[in-house]
């Protein structure tokens, strides 16, 4: 990848030995982060004779390899430094053995410049030179550039293994004090093993990324997951901190063009990639990635001129109020709340841009992620009210403009389905949810999340179609009271005047063995507006169900009652209903037509105005 052993001798290099001859007592110094370590002299740093090297400080941004290791902690004349507390780095800073600097990424840059954190020496990975003079920072370029302005003592760790890559990434050999040569292959990560509940939550989440979105990427399970769903979408855009394997794969496949960014359009932005050797080859002179420091990849204000900017945050828990406690230590590296901040503030003024919280439903050990309260967890992500979007493998919780006793609700429904109940019964007695309300036990388990279809509709927007909620009751009632007299009476034949908590709760509780609702929703199916209703219920020790239709008066004669007619048909010949019932006044004439282009035969029989049909599976 690089021009290899003929330039660089070009330039003078040193032994390492030579260069710590010249560390003082209590020196800061800085090194390279993520697949940018500068191994060879960290190795030397920390294993340098007892006395030879005392009261170092080794400032880093976010540690993956052998900065925070148990060697560097066993190492007395070292202490470390970061301002990012996950990955690795996470136990070490509970422990007290590595010093946490809490700052927003955007203002790391500034601190380094103003002198708020000194610099004495920066140490930092490059790709050989070229017949110019010019290296690569290669794999990340964060604050180094500062952080050499700054030192007193500049070294460059020649690293041949690491790919040269374009954008802020270009300095001179002749900017550095020292040169040495890394003996050391470069760092690399192996892809993170993901499994079927994170291919579920990927799914979800990219139910609502829409074509053309630019995307943040962090490292994990779940972005492997998410990479693979997405590989269907156009015309996307990257602008994130770490690029990975994963996003390699998606650009790769088309779905990632960058035409539609409003910056660096055409390119891939990001800050460090962090992948195995495949990728660091792939990135080599690839034009179509480009490197920038991270004021600028975290920058709100640069961020949120992309239109429909997405990033996906890994979280650890969340509470019944939308309360979040971010991921820590290995496995995802989106764990502070100040990089979430960040990112969050871009896809605010991003024009349509969302921030998701995606989780599994428990841990690896079986607990439950969802939770009364995270009073007692760490890491808080301490703004819930900026929470508007939570995903499990069992669907998306939609909080925003809902009240307490809404996101409880919409929460419980994507958590584990044995958990709900003890939800249920805490949220009660907490006065979140209603004391009266209903939790039918095995609802959860036999929720037919696989049901979801969509079609279009005359005036172009789309109804999508899924199964009905307990968290659907407010929706239900607010379709309810959108209903004029007559309506009401031809669905319920009676004047219903009010639809109030206790009986709207008894309709939304479904016992899925006796009972199949439909409901079709303008705009996201688990956000947008509830405007028709379908189901049947089965008649008990029989194969006959009855129907029942609701169609929004504002959404009639779009074909919604015909596709909800044939869907139930369909799940209702696969459940082994053998018959339908229904009862249709004599004045709903579009009800009749819409049994009439069911494609079954239908046998009528009018009594008092009434009738009383059956149709044959």
């Amino acid at each position: 990848m690089s021009p290899g052993k003929k330039t660089i001798r070009k330039w003078k290099t040193v032994l390492p030995e030579e260069i710590l001859d010249k560390i003082r007592p209590g020196m800061s110094l800085f090194v390279g982060s993520a697949g940018a370590e500068p191994q060879t002299m960290l190795q030397h740093l920390l294993h340098a004779p007892r006395g030879r090297l005392e009261d170092l400080e080794v400032v880093q941004l976010l540690s993956f390899g052998a900065a925070v290791s148990s060697d560097a902690l066993e190492a007395e004349h070292l202490r470390l430094k970061t301002f990012f507390s996950g990955w690795v780095a996470d136990a070490a800073v509970r422990n007290g053995h590595v010093d946490f600097v809490p700052c927003r990424f955007t203002n790391i840059p500034h601190l380094i410049e103003s002198g708020l954190v000194s610099i004495d020496v920066a140490i930092v990975q490059i790709t050989p030179p070229d017949n110019k003079g010019f290296c690569s920072l290669g794999v990340a370029v964060d604050v180094a550039r500062e952080a050499m302005e700054q030192a007193s003592i500049t070294v460059g760790e020649i690293q041949e293994g690491i790919p040269v890559t374009f954008g802020d990434t270009f300095v001179r050999a002749e900017d550095f004090d020292f040169l040495i040569e890394s003996s050391t292959p470069p760092l690399v990560f192996n892809r993170w093993p993901t499994d079927d509940v994170y291919e579920e939550i990927a799914d979800r989440v990219a139910q609502i990324i829409e074509d053309g979105s630019c995307i943040a990427f962090f490292v994990g399970p779940l972005f492997e997951s998410l990479g693979k769903v997405l590989a269907e979408k156009r015309h996307l855009g990257i602008h994130s901190p770490f690029f990975t394997d994963a996003l390699m794969d998606l650009v790769n496949s088309g779905a990632v063009t960058n035409h539609r960014k409003g910056t660096h359009r055409g390119k891939s932005l990001t800050s460090y990639a962090i992948g195995t050797r495949r990728l660091l080859r792939w990135l080599d002179r690839n034009p179509r990635v480009e490197f920038q420091r991270i004021d600028k990849i975290f920058d709100p204000f640069v961020i949120g001129r992309n239109p429909r900017f997405v990033t996906v945050v890994p979280a650890h828990t969340v509470d019944l109020y939308g309360r979040i406690s971010l991921e820590r230590g290995c496995g995802d590296v989106a764990s502070c709340p100040t990089e979430v901040m960040d990112l969050y503030y871009g896809a605010e003024l991003s024009p349509g841009g969302r921030t998701i919280f995606a989780l599994p439903s428990r841990n690896e050990i079986g607990e439950a992620n969802i939770r009364l309260s995270i009073e007692d967890m760490p890491n808080p992500y301490g703004v819930y009210e900026a929470v508007k979007v939570v995903a499990t493998e069992y669907g998306l919780a939609h909080l925003e403009g809902q009240t307490v006793r809404e996101r409880a609700q919409a929460l419980i429904d994507i958590a584990h389905p044995d958990d709900r109940q003890h939800l249920v019964e805490t949220a009660r007695q907490a006065n979140i949810l209603y004391r009266d309300q209903i939790f039918l036990a095995d609802s959860g388990r036999l929720y037919p999340k696989e049901i979801r279809a969509e079609i279009e509709l005359p005036d172009g927007t789309r109804c999508r179609f899924r199964p009905i909620k307990p968290s659907d009751e407010e929706g239900m009632r607010r379709l309810f009271y959108r209903f004029s007299n007559e309506a009401v009476y031809a669905r319920y034949f009676s004047r219903v005047r009010a639809m109030p908590h206790k009986k709207m709760q008894e309709y939304v509780n479904v016992d899925w063995r006796q009972v199949m609702s439909i409901v079709g929703v303008v705009g996201e199916e688990d956000s947008g507006r509830i405007v028709a209703e379908a189901r049947y219920i089965r008649i008990p020790g029989t194969a006959l169900a009855e129907l029942e239709f609701i169609v929004d008066e504002a959404y009639q004669s779009m074909s919604i009652a015909t596709f909800l007619y044939r869907l139930l048909i369909r799940l209702a010949r696969e459940r082994g209903v053998k018959e339908f019932a229904a009862s249709v006044l004599f004045s709903n004439a579009s009800m009749m037509k819409v049994f009439r282009k069911g494609g079954l035969p239908v046998k009528a029989h009018l009594e008092s105005g009434i009738y009383d049909l059956t149709i044959q599976l």
